[in-house]
C-alpha cells in the first residue's frame, strides 16, 4: 500500500451494509467519510468508530441531487485535503412491489435518481479527483445486486437501476485504466439488515411467497475491504456474495 493516509468515502453510510462497510474500512485504516439523508444515523457511526480509535466524518447528502453531490466532495477539501482513494456507491432506494403497468412516474424516478443517477455523480467527482491527485489514481466500488442479473418480480425500477450499474462499473473500469483508477462492483444477496428485515417474505416466480434467507451484514463489509484494500494494478471487477441457499438463477 502506499504509504499515504488513505480516504474513504462511503454514501448510504448511515446503517446497514454502508454502515458496516464504513467501519471495516475505517479498522483497514482509513480516515472515512460517511454520507448520507439523516444525520443521527451518521453520527451514530462516527461515535462507533471514535471508540475503535478511528477517524470518520459525517456529511449529510442526498446523492440524487447534484447540488448536493457537489457540497460532498466539497467537503473533502475542507476534511482531508480533497485526497479519495476509494469511493463506496452503496446509497440506494427501492420502490414498493408494482407491475410496470402500474408504476408512476415519481416511483420510478426516486429510484432511478438514487440508485444509478447517484452512482453516476459520485463516480464523476471522485474520478476528476482521482485523475489528478498524487499518487494517481484510487478505487470505485458499486453495490450492485442480484437484480442487476436477475429480477424479482414487480421491481422494474430497482432490476433497471441496478443493471444500469453494471453498464456504469464496466465503463468506468475502462476507462479508469489510463488513470490508475479500478472499478469494482459487489452483488449482494441478501445481508441481514433492517432494510432487508422490512421487505419481508419476497414474491418468486408462479406467484408464491417465500422468505428469502440472508447473511451477516459483516460478511459484505469484509468483502467491501478485500476490494478496497487491494493495490491498484489489481481489480475484482464483479464478486457476488450470497445466502448459499438464496434464489438467484431465475430466482429459483
Amino acid at each position: 500500500m502506499d504509504d499515504h493516509q488513505k480516504v474513504a468515502l462511503v454514501t448510504g453510510g448511515g446503517t446497514g451494509i454502508g454502515r458496516a462497510s464504513a467501519l471495516a474500512l475505517a479498522r483497514l485504516g482509513y480516515m472515512v467519510v460517511v454520507a448520507g439523508r439523516r444525520r443521527g444515523a451518521l453520527d451514530d457511526v462516527v461515535n462507533e468508530a471514535a471508540g475503535l480509535g478511528a477517524e470518520m466524518k459525517a456529511v449529510t447528502a442526498d446523492v440524487s441531487d447534484p447540488g448536493s453531490v457537489e457540497s460532498l466532495f466539497g467537503q473533502l477539501d475542507g476534511s482531508f485535503g480533497g485526497r479519495l482513494d476509494c469511493l463506496f456507491n452503496n446509497a440506494g432506494v427501492g420502490a414498493p412491489p408494482s407491475g410496470i403497468e402500474d408504476l408512476s412516474y415519481d416511483q420510478w424516478t426516486a429510484v432511478i435518481n438514487t440508485n444509478l443517477t447517484g452512482a453516476f455523480l459520485c463516480t464523476q467527482h471522485a474520478f476528476r479527483r482521482m485523475k489528478v491527485q498524487q499518487p494517481q489514481g484510487g478505487r470505485i466500488i458499486n453495490n450492485g445486486s442480484l437484480a442487476a442479473y436477475v429480477p424479482r418480480p414487480n421491481s422494474a425500477p430497482y432490476t433497471a437501476s441496478k443493471h444500469g450499474i453494471t453498464g456504469l462499473t464496466r465503463a468506468t473500469a475502462l476507462e479508469g485504466r489510463s488513470y490508475n483508477i479500478a472499478c469494482g462492483q459487489i452483488d449482494i444477496g441478501n445481508a441481514a439488515t433492517d432494510m432487508s428485515a422490512m421487505t419481508g417474505p419476497q414474491q418468486l416466480p408462479g406467484g408464491a411467497t417465500s422468505a428469502e434467507p440472508r447473511i451477516d451484514v459483516e460478511h459484505v463489509a469484509d468483502a467491501v475491504a478485500y476490494m478496497a484494500q487491494l493495490p491498484l494494478d489489481t481489480n475484482v471487477l464483479f464478486l457476488t456474495i450470497m445466502a448459499t441457499t438464496m434464489p438467484f438463477v431465475g430466482r429459483g
